[in-house]
C-alpha cells in the first residue's frame, strides 16, 4: 500500500515540475524576465515543490523496496 502512495507522490512531483516548466515559458514569465531578469515566483515555487515532492516519492519507493523481502 505504501508503494502505491509513493508512486502517486512521485507522479504528483513530476506533474508539478512539468507545470513549472510550462509556467516558465508563459508570457507573464517572459515579461517578468525582461524587467527583473528572473522568471516569476510562481514558476520557481512549482519547480522547487515538484523536485521536493519527487524526492519524497522516490525515497518512499526505495524505502518500500528495502522492507519488501522481510
Amino acid at each position: 500500500m505504501g508503494s502505491i502512495r509513493s508512486v502517486a507522490i512521485l507522479a504528483a512531483g513530476i506533474i508539478l515540475i512539468i507545470w513549472g516548466m510550462m509556467e516558465m515559458d508563459s508570457f507573464s514569465s517572459d515579461v517578468s524576465r525582461i524587467f527583473t531578469g528572473s522568471p516569476t515566483d510562481r514558476s520557481m515555487w512549482l519547480l522547487i515543490g515538484g523536485i521536493i515532492v519527487g524526492i519524497i516519492g522516490i525515497a518512499g519507493i526505495v524505502k518500500g523496496r528495502k522492507g519488501y523481502g522481510r
